[in-house]
């Protein structure tokens, strides 16, 4: 809210730039990190399902916000106004929502997680090996399948952003007609959203490590058949790509969650998962700009779509590789051991 405020003010381009950076930390704050340890807490069997009908919650707030924006408020009154039409939304409606109406965990209003009356005394299964329990992310960071998450989270963020930032301007680039290329924009921005709710559908019924593996076949997929999309190529050709990297690219976000709770556990959740996210953010952040990179010093994204191929070679085999560690305690015995 106080970045709306301070962008409604703006008069330079550090005042830009630095407004944005308080609005990014919020929105940190606000985002999926807490959004999905919360859905954990309250949800265990239909755990995945609960997080992809959050994760299309993130993703239609767009959908929502961006007409009544663009098409509304910037036209008849001004950019400025409507930054401040921003902040007081956010203080009227969303921190009212985090602090009377949502909890943390069901313990803190004597519930227990699914609607259940009593505690759970079943033993833990496979798809839900840690409920309460869980690593430490020091525990986390000494597991290789830590890392083999961060490293295909990495790599495959920096593939599904690189390619979606600069989709457009590729098929400007090669002729294709303003009109074709905003819906498939829209097209993308569309499969994505149904993408968070079928994968996190997805991982109730498979591991979260195959679900997330799929996603970015499908994205593999996606950047093979722009690579062979031309100025006469049939309408259908171009709404294949849209359909595999729009689904693919909704993919990350229930796998994410899913893949750290049932590995690592409830205990330390929102710090591993920050952690992998972290990982997955500086792939997001560096994907676009070395495709910009490589169009400004080569003149064509080829070898940028050579190069997004050879990280999702990387990123699948990384993903399938990973394994759950050991339950907690015999955690804990094995590492008092090697010490």
């Amino acid at each position: 809210g106080l970045g709306f405020v301070s962008l409604s003010q703006m008069y330079s381009l550090w005042h830009f730039s630095l407004s944005y950076a308080v609005i990014g930390v919020g929105m940190a704050a606000i985002g999926h990190v807490p959004s999905s340890a919360i859905v954990s807490n309250w949800f265990e069997k239909r755990r995945g399902t609960a997080i992809g009908i959050m994760a299309t919650g993130i993703g239609a707030g767009g959908f929502v916000m961006a007409p009544i924006i663009g098409g509304f408020l910037i036209p008849n009154y001004d950019w400025s106004i409507s930054y401040l039409v921003l902040a007081v939304f956010t203080w009227v409606l969303i921190i009212p929502l985090a602090l009377f109406v949502i909890r943390t965990k069901p313990a803190d209003i004597g519930l227990y997680p699914d609607g259940r009356q009593t505690p759970e005394t079943a033993p833990a299964t496979e798809a839900q090996p840690f409920t309460a329990n869980g690593l430490s992310l020091r525990m986390a960071l000494a597991t290789s399948g830590f890392w083999l998450a961060a490293v295909s989270y990495m790599t495959g963020g920096f593939s599904s952003v690189g390619i979606v930032q600069n989709q457009a301007p590729y098929l400007e680039d090669i002729g294709l007609p303003i009109a074709m290329v905003a819906g498939t924009l829209s097209g993308v921005g569309l499969g994505s959203l149904i993408g968070k709710f079928f994968f996190g559908w997805l991982c109730d019924r498979i591991p979260a490590k195959y679900a997330y593996s799929i996603a970015l076949g499908l994205q593999t997929a996606g950047v093979i058949i722009l690579m062979s999309v031309k100025p006469a190529s049939p309408p259908l050709i171009i709404w294949l790509y849209v359909a595999a990297i729009g689904l693919g690219a909704g993919g990350w976000l229930p796998t994410m969650s899913i893949l750290v709770s049932t590995n690592f556990g409830l205990a330390a959740y929102g710090t591993i998962y920050g952690m992998v996210n972290l990982a997955q953010s500086i792939g997001v952040a560096t994907g676009p700009l070395l495709m910009g990179y490589i169009y400004d010093t080569m003149g064509t994204y080829q070898s940028a779509f050579i190069i997004l191929l050879s990280l999702y070679a990387v990123a699948i085999p990384a993903m399938l590789a990973v394994r759950r560690p050991k339950s907690p305690q015999n955690f804990r015995e094995r590492t008092s051991k090697a010490g």
